[in-house]
C-alpha cells in the first residue's frame, strides 16, 4: 500500500487513497513528528483503518501517533451508523475510558514547598497502583457493580465519594449514556470487583503539578486555574474489567467478520456494523466500562483529596475529566449533511468547540478542556476546543511513544533517572524500578512540539502549561 505523505500545510499532511481505502488519511505533525523508521507501522495503520466500511471524511491520526493495536494510538476515525458503518474495539483500545483528570488545588506552589515531601510520601502510601493491585473500593458483587456501570461517577458520588460538582466537571456528566451491564462478562466483572481506585501499571500516573504559564487569563480563569498554582493531573482507566471487555468483544467481532461480509486488512481491526447484534453488544458493554473508568478516577480523586487535606490543609476542585479511549455516537455534518457517526477516538481527546450544546455552562464561552499529559519530567497542558476541527473535534492527548518499553528499560536505569528527577526538584514515587525506566521523560516526542503542531494545526489552544513537582508512577 503506498503510504506516502503529500503536505498540505505546516502541520497537515495527506495519505491519498490506495487499494482497498475508502478515504484518504490525514495525519496532523510537522516532519520531526512523523515515524521515523522503517519499522514503525503507524502510517500503515492510518492507512489500515481508512478501509472500514462506512468510514467518512477521513482516517486522521493526531501529532502524538504512534503504533497501537489495530488502530494507531492518536487515530481518529468516524462510521456513518446508518450506511453500514462499522465499530471497531481495536478503535478505542484495551483501556477503555482511560483519560485524564485534573484538579486544582487551594494552594501555590511557594506555599506548599515546605510540605510536598509529606504529601507526596502520603500519597505514595495511600494510591494503589501496579499491575494486579487492589483498589481503594471493594465492591459487594455483581449487583453492586452493575450500579457502578450504569452511572459511572455519578455512582461513586452518590455513595459518598465525591462532591455533585464533580459531575458537572465530567465529560458526559460522569457516565457514559447506554451502558450495558449484561454485555460485561462475568470474568470482567470479577477483575473489576478489587480495582476501583487505583492507577495500575504502564504510563499510569497521578501527578502533583504547578501552573507554570497562562496562555489564555479569560480561559483559564473560567477552568479555576491561575499561574503559581498548584494541580494534580490523574491519567488511569477501567484496568483489568476494561481489558477484559475488550479481548471478550474482539473474540466475538473477529468471529463474525464472514457472516457480515466484511474483509479487514489487520485481523486487529475486528468489527462489526454499529446497529448490529454484536456491534450493539461491544458498545453497550464498552460504554459500562468507560463508566468503571471514570468512577476509577473518582475514587483516586478523592485520596488525594485526603492526602491534600492532612499533608497542606486545603482542598482540591475538580477542573475537568476527559477520556482519550472511546468511541461515542455523534451528529457532525459530513459533505454538508448531518450524520449520524461512530466516532472512535483511540489516544484522542474531545475537543468541542467555544458554543457547543454539550459544554458546561460556565465553560460555554471557552470551549472543551483539552488535558495533554507531558512525562514526569516534562510539562503538560491544559488546551481547550476550537472551531473548524475538521477531525470530528478531536485532538492530541499527550506526548506519544517514540520508543518501545523494551528499549526504554536498554537505555535508561530507574534509580538513575530517580535521581536525575530528584536533583531538578521532582519528587517520584515509583511502584517498581522497571516501570520507572520504562516511562523515561525520552521514551516520548517533545510535549511542546505536540501542543505546536496541535495549535497549528486547528484541533486546539493552548490555555496553561503545567510543570511536574512529584509524581507516583504505576
Amino acid at each position: 500500500m503506498d503510504m506516502s505523505l503529500v503536505p498540505e500545510g505546516p502541520y497537515r499532511f495527506r495519505m491519498d487513497r490506495y487499494g482497498p481505502m475508502r478515504v484518504p488519511g490525514v495525519v496532523f505533525a510537522t516532519p520531526d513528528l512523523l515515524p521515523r523508521s522503517a519499522e514503525d507501522r503507524t502510517l500503515e495503520q492510518v492507512a489500515n483503518v481508512a478501509t472500514l466500511p462506512g468510514v467518512v471524511r477521513a482516517s486522521f491520526a493526531m501529532p502524538d501517533m504512534h503504533w497501537g493495536y489495530g488502530f494507531p494510538i492518536g487515530g481518529v476515525a468516524a462510521t456513518d451508523v446508518d450506511a453500514g458503518g462499522v465499530v471497531s474495539p481495536g478503535g478505542v483500545g484495551f483501556d477503555i475510558s482511560c483519560g485524564v483528570r485534573l484538579l486544582a488545588a487551594g494552594i501555590d506552589r511557594e506555599a506548599l514547598a515546605p510540605s510536598i515531601r509529606r504529601l507526596m510520601d502520603l500519597l505514595g502510601d495511600t494510591v494503589p497502583r501496579g499491575a494486579g493491585r487492589g483498589g481503594l473500593w471493594k465492591l459487594s458483587g455483581r449487583a453492586q457493580m452493575e450500579k457502578l456501570l450504569v452511572a459511572g461517577a455519578g455512582y461513586a458520588v452518590e455513595q459518598g465519594h465525591g462532591v455533585t460538582r464533580d459531575l458537572e466537571r465530567c465529560e458526559d456528566g460522569g457516565a457514559l449514556a447506554d451502558a450495558d451491564p449484561s454485555q460485561v462478562g462475568q470474568r470482567a466483572v470479577d477483575r473489576g470487583l478489587q480495582q476501583v481506585g487505583s492507577l495500575g501499571s504502564g504510563n499510569h500516573f497521578l501527578e502533583v503539578q504547578a501552573v507554570d504559564h497562562v496562555y489564555d487569563a479569560e480561559a483559564a480563569r473560567a477552568f479555576g486555574l491561575h499561574t503559581g498554582q498548584v494541580c494534580v493531573m490523574i491519567h488511569c482507566g477501567s484496568r483489568g474489567l476494561g481489558h477484559q471487555v475488550c479481548s471478550d468483544h474482539v473474540r466475538v467481532m473477529d468471529q463474525s467478520l464472514p457472516a457480515f461480509g466484511i474483509r479487514v486488512p489487520d485481523r486487529q481491526l475486528a468489527c462489526a456494523p454499529a446497529v448490529s447484534t454484536p456491534g450493539r453488544a461491544y458498545l453497550g458493554a464498552m460504554a459500562a466500562a468507560a463508566n468503571y473508568g471514570r468512577a476509577n478516577r473518582q475514587l483516586l480523586t478523592e485520596a488525594a483529596r485526603r492526602a491534600f487535606a492532612t499533608a497542606a490543609q486545603t482542598g482540591l476542585d475538580l477542573v475537568y475529566d476527559v477520556s482519550h479511549n472511546i468511541a461515542k455516537i455523534e451528529t457532525h455534518e459530513v459533505d454538508g449533511v448531518a450524520r449520524r457517526l461512530c466516532v472512535h477516538r483511540k489516544g484522542a481527546t474531545l475537543a468541542l468547540p467555544p458554543g457547543h450544546p454539550d459544554l458546561p455552562a460556565d465553560l460555554a464561552d471557552f470551549g472543551h478542556p483539552v488535558l495533554v499529559p507531558g512525562t514526569m519530567g516534562t510539562a503538560s497542558y491544559v488546551m481547550a476546543g476550537v472551531a473548524g476541527n475538521d477531525a470530528f473535534a478531536s485532538a492530541a492527548h499527550g506526548a506519544g511513544r517514540v520508543w518501545s518499553r523494551h528499549q526504554a528499560l536498554h537505555r535508561v536505569r530507574g534509580e538513575q533517572l530517580r535521581d536525575e528527577l530528584a536533583s531538578r526538584g521532582i519528587a517520584v514515587r515509583p511502584s517498581s524500578w522497571r516501570g520507572l525506566a520504562e516511562e523515561a521523560p525520552d521514551a516520548y516526542k517533545d510535549v511542546d512540539l505536540v501542543v505546536r503542531a496541535a495549535e497549528g494545526a486547528g484541533l486546539a489552544r493552548p490555555v496553561a502549561r503545567l510543570v511536574p513537582l512529584g509524581v507516583v508512577k504505576g
